[in-house]
């Protein structure tokens, strides 16, 4: 029988001081939020879904192959916003200049993975950091108008110089990540 882990491919970001005040603007509003734990904030750059374990190995190269060539790099987390929008908010996020990097990276991993059997993104890679999901409609008005006052607030830089395989595991209290291995850019 063959065992499998729910995976992805991300950067990792953790807590960022104004990304962790921007989550308690939220909580502040008193909408039902999940939000995501500051240690856990990232960006997912292709999600893999229950992949047999056995395939790890595989995925690992792939990405080495993607990351290889690419220099570390900078990316500025500016804008925030929600999905599909702000008068039906599900998803909160934070956006990014500058990511052309990025988007490259993920383009390269999602149409070598493709060769494994993992499925293209069918709406393209949009470059976000998911802060929460909306639980219920509860203070929707002052979520949205959290959201509307922050459009163009910037929430600071971070150094990209790696790329993680990560593993997740579903429990009621929300997702637990872990790192299963970590590429460096050089």
């Amino acid at each position: 029988m063959s065992i499998t882990i729910r995976t992805f491919i991300a950067v990792e970001i953790g807590p960022m001081d104004e990304l962790v005040k921007y989550e308690d603007d939220i909580t502040s509003t008193g909408a039902e939020v999940k939000l995501v734990e500051p240690e856990n904030i990232h960006i997912t750059l292709k999600f893999l879904g229950d992949t047999p374990e056995k395939m790890v190995n595989d995925i690992l190269e792939i990405i080495r192959e993607s990351c290889s060539g690419i220099k570390p790099f900078k990316l500025e987390f500016q804008d925030v916003g929600a999905f599909p929008n702000t008068n039906y908010i599900k998803i909160l996020w934070v956006g990014m200049k500058d990511h052309e990097p990025l988007e490259g990276l993920a383009k390269d991993l999602n149409s070598k993975l493709i060769k494994l059997g993992f499925p293209a993104e069918k709406r393209g890679f949009k470059p976000h950091i998911t802060l929460g999901r909306v639980k219920s409609r509860k203070n929707k008005q002052a979520l949205k108008e959290l959201v509307i006052k922050n459009k163009d607030r910037n929430f600071g830089v971070l150094n990209v110089g790696s790329v993680c395989l990560k593993k997740s595991v579903l429990s009621p209290s929300g997702p637990t990540y872990s790192t299963l291995d970590k590429i460096e850019l050089k």
